[in-house]
Parts: C-alpha cells; structure tokens; sequence
C-alpha cells in the first residue's frame, strides 16, 4: 500500500470515529433539547471551538466575497439541514434505522458526482462497492429494525438529509480548496449557525427549557467536539486529498462503531450479523476506494 493511500486510510477510519458517536449522542440529547437547538448548539460551539484555535495560530477567516457564497452553500447542505433532518427524524425512527438511511449517502453522491464532475465517475467497482457496503449496512442492523421505531415523516426526514450530505460532499470537492488549514470548516459552521438560530428561536423557544440530564448536555459537546469541529477539519483534509465518492463512504462504516460502542458501553453481545454486516462494509468501503480490485470478465459487461 503506498504512502498516500494508507495516509488516506487513517484520515477515512479517524472520520468515521468522530461521526460514529453522533446517532447516539442525538437520541440522547432530544430527550431534553428540540431538534434545532441541538443542531444550532452543535454548529455554533464547534464554530466557536475552530475560531478560537484561528487566532491562537493568527490566521484570519477570509473577506467576504465569492468564497463566502462557498460557504453558505456548505454551510446549509453539510450542516445546517441534514442536522435539523436526523435530530428531528429521530424523534419519529430508531437510531438503527436512521443509520441505514445515512447509509445511502454514499449512493447519493456516487450518482451527482458522476453527472457533476469529471474525475469522480461512476466505474464497475464502485457501484459494486457501494451495493455491498449498504447491504452490508443493512445486514448490520438488520435485527433491530423488527423493534424500530418507524413514521414516514422520519424516514424522509434521513432520506432528504442523506441526500444533503452527498450534495454537500460533491460541492467541497468542486470549489473549497486553496485556503489555509480550518479556515473552511470554520466559516462554514458560523454560517450554519446563523441559518440555524432564527428557527431556533422562534420555533422552539430555547429558553423556556428547564430540565436537563447531563447526559443530554454531555451528549450536544460530543457532537460538537468530535461530531463536528473535528470531523470537519478531517473531512476536508480527506476531501483535499482524495474524491466525494471515497469521502461519503465513511457513512457506511459509522454503524459499525455503533456496534462496538454498544459491546463496550452496554455490554452487548455481538450475533453472526454483526461480524458479516462488518466484513461486507468494509470489503466495500476497501473496493469503492480501490484498495481491493476487482477484475471483471467482459463477457459480464
């Protein structure tokens, strides 16, 4: 394995050991928070944990301009709706089924990168790579769907955010780069943010809140910390250096880390599905980033 690729690799597995958490952290936290509020809480202190960190190494965020409508469009297609989407999705389905609808990601932005640009096609191994991945996704959880929670106003609440996310993966990768270490991810959350506040505000009523569990606010930092201002600053490094289809299929393996964190935390046992939906994920994970290869007969094709 070359330099970059195993490079490459680490930055993959550290994402999605930042994003894998977050499902859990948002089922805990809307016990107590609304929706929206979780989402703004979560933009505007991982916003503020970056900025705070641009001015201990004195760099500045850029001059309003063309790169600040670069912004904004992530701003709300990363962020601000798909985490509005999943924290008021999982009000109405289980994190289990939240997880297979973020599962489809991958197949959202392997589609719109192929029609929107031109180094990120769709190949034989990919569309392979990716059916194997969500199905091992779907072997993974495929038990606790039976016992899931399920409206249709919460499945196309994950559909429509998974679908944000793939948008927003192919974005990053056609017009964010050149800029200086954090400074995108920075922006970018600010700007969710200040999309975020006024729903906040006037939907929810924040501070009309008066019963918390430390749970719940420990559960809103963790995604603030992990979930987003770190798990930004890696994706754009991964984004930087390689495509939006290699990117997205870190959502294909965040369930997994869900599988662990429920071994470790609360002492599950693991079944036959656990190990297979696994190795599937990451078979096809390894052949959509080429790290397996596949040789196909022509005849087949």
């Amino acid at each position: 394995m070359k330099k970059d690729q195993i490079k490459n690799s680490l930055l993959f597995l550290l994402l999605a050991c930042c994003w894998g958490p977050s499902f859990l952290f948002i089922k805990v936290a809307v016990e107590y928070f609304p929706p929206v509020m979780i989402a703004t809480l979560r933009v505007a202190i991982g916003a503020l944990l970056l900025y705070v960190i641009l001015k201990v190494k004195r760099i500045d965020l850029p001059k309003f301009g063309i790169a600040w409508k670069h912004f904004a469009v992530m701003g709300f297609f990363s962020c601000a709706l798909p985490f509005s989407l999943f924290a008021v999705g999982e009000q109405y389905i289980d994190s289990s089924l939240a997880a297979i609808l973020n599962g489809t990601t991958p197949l959202f932005t392997l589609m719109i990168a192929h029609f929107s640009t031109e180094n990120d096609r769709l190949t034989k191994s990919k569309l392979i790579g990716s059916v194997i991945g969500f199905s091992g996704l779907f072997v993974l959880v495929f038990p606790s769907l039976f016992q899931a929670k399920a409206t249709l106003f919460g499945m196309i609440a994950g559909i429509i955010a998974a679908a944000s996310y793939g948008i927003g993966f192919v974005y990053a990768k056609n017009n964010i780069s050149g800029f200086k270490p954090l400074v995108v991810p920075t922006a970018q959350l600010f700007l969710a943010a200040i999309f975020l506040l006024p729903f906040c505000v006037i939907l929810e009523s924040p501070f009309e809140i008066t019963l918390v569990s430390v749970a719940a606010v420990a559960s809103v930092i963790g995604l603030a910390v992990f979930g987003t201002a770190l798990a930004f600053v890696i994706y754009y490094k991964l984004i930087d250096a390689t495509n939006a289809t290699y990117a997205s299929g870190v959502n294909y393996v965040l369930p997994i880390f869900g599988v662990v964190l429920g071994m470790l935390i609360l002492d599950e046992r693991l079944e036959w599905n656990s190990y297979l939906g696994s190795i599937m994920i990451l078979v096809g994970v390894m052949i959509i980033n080429g790290l397996l290869k596949i040789k196909f007969p022509k005849s087949l094709f």
